[in-house]
C-alpha cells in the first residue's frame, strides 16, 4: 500500500479508472495470491505474515494462487503490455522466492534482494506506469530507488521471531545472518539511507513540504522502532510475533498516510 500510493502521488496525469484497477489487481489478487503461494510451499504451522495460527495449506490453495495470477495477468494486459510484463515478472519471482526447488528465500542475499527490488522498484514501476494516461516508460528512478529502500528498511524486521523456524526449514534470512542486534541496526542504517533518497527526490522537484509531511508522520514509527530495540536488546523474548506486526501495521499505517496525503493535496494545488 504505500509503494503503492507513493507511486500514484508521483504520477502527472492520473488515469482513475487505471489505477483503481491497478489497486484491485495488486492487492486483491497478486499480494494474496503472493502469500497464499508462500504459505504452501512453507507448510507455515507457526505464526506467519498478519497470522498467529494459520490453517494448515491444502492442495486447493495452490490451485487458487494459481488462478488469481491468471486473472491478475489477464487484467495487466487491459493497462498495457509493459504492465503485463512486470506484473508478470513480479509473479515469477515471488514464485522463484518460494518454490522448494529453487527456494531464492533461503540465500540472505539473494533472497533480500528479490523482496525490496520487486516490492519496491518494480511495484513503483508499475503503478506509475499504469495509473498514467500516457502510459509512460520514463518512471522516476529516483522514486524507484526509494520505494526499494523503505520496504528494505522493515523487511529484515519481519524476519527477527522467525530465526529458528526458518533454520529448522534451511532458511538462512538477512535478519538470522545479523543477529538480533544487527537486525535493528542494519534496518536503522537502510531507513536512513531510504529518508535521504526521498529528500534528495522531493527537494530535487521542488517539493519540500512533500518530505517534511513523510519525515513528521513518520515520527511514531520512529519512537515505536527505537523503543523496541532497546528492548530486544535487553531481552530476545521481545523479538516476538506480537511486537513484529505492532510494528508492520504503525510503519505500513504512518507511510500510508503520509503518501495518502501526498496524493490529496494535488488536487488541491
Amino acid at each position: 500500500m504505500p509503494v503503492y500510493l507513493f507511486a500514484l502521488s508521483q504520477v502527472p496525469d492520473i488515469k482513475i479508472s487505471d489505477s483503481l484497477l491497478i489497486f484491485l489487481v495488486l492487492h486483491l489478487l497478486v499480494y494474496p495470491s503472493s502469500n497464499g503461494y508462500n504459505s504452501y510451499m512453507d507448510r507455515d504451522q507457526n505464526s506467519i505474515g498478519g497470522i498467529k495460527n494459520p490453517l494448515p495449506p491444502t492442495r486447493e490453495l495452490l490451485w487458487v494462487t494459481v488462478i488469481m495470477d491468471i486473472i491478475a495477468i489477464a487484467l495487466g494486459c487491459w493497462i498495457s503490455i509493459w504492465f503485463a510484463l512486470a506484473l508478470s515478472a513480479y509473479i515469477l519471482a515471488s514464485h522463484a522466492y518460494s518454490y522448494r526447488g529453487i527456494r531464492l528465500k533461503k540465500y540472505p542475499v539473494a533472497g533480500f534482494f528479490t523482496v525490496i527490488i520487486f516490492q519496491g522498484a518494480v511495484t513503483f514501476f508499475m503503478v506509475y506506469h499504469g495509473s498514467s494516461f500516457s502510459k509512460t516508460l520514463q518512471v522516476p528512478a529516483m522514486g524507484m530507488l526509494a520505494s526499494s529502500l523503505l520496504i528494505g528498511s522493515f523487511y529484515p524486521i519481519t524476519q527477527v521471531y522467525q530465526h529458528e523456524d526458518d533454520k529448522k526449514d534451511g532458511v538462512i534470512s538477512i535478519s538470522y545472518v545479523l543477529g538480533y542486534r544487527g537486525t535493528f541496526i542494519f534496518t536503522a542504517l537502510i531507513y536512513c539511507f531510504a529518508m535521504a533518497t526521498l529528500g534528495y527526490y522531493f527537494f530535487k522537484s521542488g517539493r519540500q513540504n512533500n518530505f517534511f509531511i513523510l519525515a513528521t508522520i513518520m515520527l511514531p514509527v520512529l519512537v515505536y522502532f527505537f523503543t523496541w530495540t532497546l528492548r530486544v536488546w535487553s531481552d530476545r523474548i521481545n523479538a516476538n510475533f506480537k511486537n513484529t506486526m505492532r510494528m508492520n501495521v504503525l510503519a505500513a499505517g504512518c507511510s500510508s498516510l503520509a503518501f495518502m496525503i501526498i496524493l490529496i493535496q494535488r488536487f488541491f494545488e
